[in-house]
């Protein structure tokens, strides 16, 4: 259903690097809000080496209908050669919540 309510993790280098996309991706319409978590620590796995770094992550939300280009505009903006982007599907919530991010998403026209 193309307008499913999805929330739309995604980690970044840094808050200023998440806010910036995050204010990209509400000016065009491809997320209704963007929260900013600052601060947490990354352990993972890159180029077989083990890294630890402190990231931002964001969640954005939006709809599945807008989701590709949600990604796509991430994948553009992000430093990240592998951003994680992590679409996770809103099971309920406040109906005119869930509405109102469904009207400012809708491609215009």
């Amino acid at each position: 259903m193309s307008d499913a309510v999805l929330w739309v993790f995604v980690t970044a280098t840094d808050a200023d690097e998440a806010r910036e996309i995050g204010r990209a991706l509400v000016r065009e319409q491809l997320a209704a809000c963007v929260n900013i978590l600052r601060g947490h620590t990354a352990i993972y796995r890159w180029g077989g080496t083990q890294h630890e770094s402190e990231e931002a992550a964001f969640i954005a939300k939006t709809t599945a209908g807008r989701f590709e280009a949600l990604r796509a505009r991430i994948r553009a903006l992000h430093s990240y050669d592998l951003p994680a982007i992590v679409a996770l599907p809103v099971a309920t919530g406040d109906v005119e919540y869930l509405d109102w991010i469904r009207a400012q998403v809708a491609p215009a026209g």
